[in-house]
């Protein structure tokens, strides 16, 4: 049986060695088909979810519901975790509120006090709640977040930015940040709505976006297009496009948020966000690396082979997106060096998978252009 093995280098380490205990869910954490299944199955099996939110907030069960719909298991849920699902409840017409406003912290104290709740993950969402917010409203929303996880030291409390809103833009920046920079340093969780809509699939970054994806060329500026309906429209058949009811927005910033809440919650259940095995992360035993790295307009991908046997390199974007098959062919003992030289590849992190009969590897490379 073939072991499945991702080897990271430094410079991705380094995401999640400086904050070890922050879990910091953002655009590049909607690769689903990086997350391995084992830790899907054991979110499922350790963590009963309660998400209070209105029509923004419903985008990320959208999402999720899309998965379920179109792929099945794994990526199943509903209320109770009948069948192996995920025991995901759903209280809507409740949000983070405005300026100031403390009433969910009441709700939730509600929920976990109720007689045999079994709930142990609690999030929130806002809906143009940070838009209008201040310094001090963000505070208020922090302080009891923190009180609230002093109290239930069992359950585990997710936060969450706000949507985008280029109308509000300076202060919405400023009070996201705000929440970031806190999770950061206080090693909390952060589902960051904001940043997951601030990105294409292709980590292409819109500053001045909206909510439904429209960019624009600054706050109240000229209307450039949708990064949404454009990525579609270029990616056709992507199941990153799956058609679902997206509120105020487009079925793909759905999908996106959808992946990345699978995403945190195998981190929330152990998973470190690198390696594929729950209990181990084998050796590298064919020397497989790519130099330089980082790179510019080419790199060299080197491994050796103990023996004959057919190798595949395959080359996929921070979303798990197939960017390019480099060759698939038998390969006798020995070292071999693959040039990988890309047309047009955009500045940032991929991955290239290493696969022989035996073995599967993925490890990380960046690409400056």
């Amino acid at each position: 049986m073939k072991k499945l093995i991702i080897i990271f280098t430094a410079f991705f380490i380094y995401n999640f060695s400086v904050f070890a205990q922050a879990i910091i869910i953002d655009h590049s954490c909607t690769g689903l088909s990086l997350v391995p299944v084992e830790w899907v199955n054991q979110a499922k099996e350790d963590l009963k979810i309660w998400y209070g939110h209105t029509s923004h907030g419903s985008q990320v069960t959208s999402g999720i519901n899309n998965l379920q719909n179109n792929i099945g298991e794994p990526y199943t849920y509903n209320s109770s975790g009948a069948g192996g699902a995920l025991s995901y409840q759903e209280q809507t017409g409740v949000d983070l509120g405005h300026n100031g406003d403390t009433s969910w912290a009441q709700v939730t104290r509600n929920i976990l006090n109720q007689p045999g709740n079994d709930r142990n993950v609690i999030m929130w969402s806002w809906c143009g709640g940070c838009s209008d917010n201040t310094e001090g409203g963000i505070n208020i929303y922090l302080n009891k977040m923190t009180e609230l996880e002093n109290d239930y030291p069992d359950v585990k409390f997710i936060y969450m930015t706000g949507h985008l809103d280029i109308w509000s833009w300076e202060n919405l920046k400023a009070r996201n940040q705000q929440i970031r920079d806190y999770c950061l340093t206080n090693d909390k969780i952060l589902f960051d709505f904001a940043d997951i809509e601030s990105y294409n699939p292709d980590s292409t970054y819109f500053e001045y976006a909206t909510d439904n994806c429209n960019y624009y060329s600054g706050p109240g500026g000229t209307y450039l297009g949708n990064w949404a309906t454009e990525w579609c429209n270029t990616n056709p058949g992507s199941d990153l496009c799956w058609s679902c009811y997206c509120a105020h927005s487009e079925s793909l910033n759905c999908n996106l948020k959808g992946r990345a809440f699978w995403w945190m919650i195998s981190r929330m259940a152990g998973w470190d966000g690198t390696s594929t095995k729950i209990d181990e992360l084998f050796s590298d035993n064919y020397d497989l690396k790519n130099q330089p790295n980082p790179f510019t307009d080419k790199t060299i991908i080197s491994f050796k082979l103990n023996k004959t046997t057919n190798v595949c390199l395959k080359i996929y974007d921070i979303s798990g997106k197939l960017i390019d098959e480099i060759i698939n062919e038998t390969k006798p003992a020995g070292k071999h060096q693959i040039i990988f030289s890309p047309k047009n590849l955009q500045t940032g992190i991929y991955y290239y998978q290493f696969i022989t009969e035996d073995e599967i590897l993925i490890k990380k490379m960046l690409c400056l252009n």
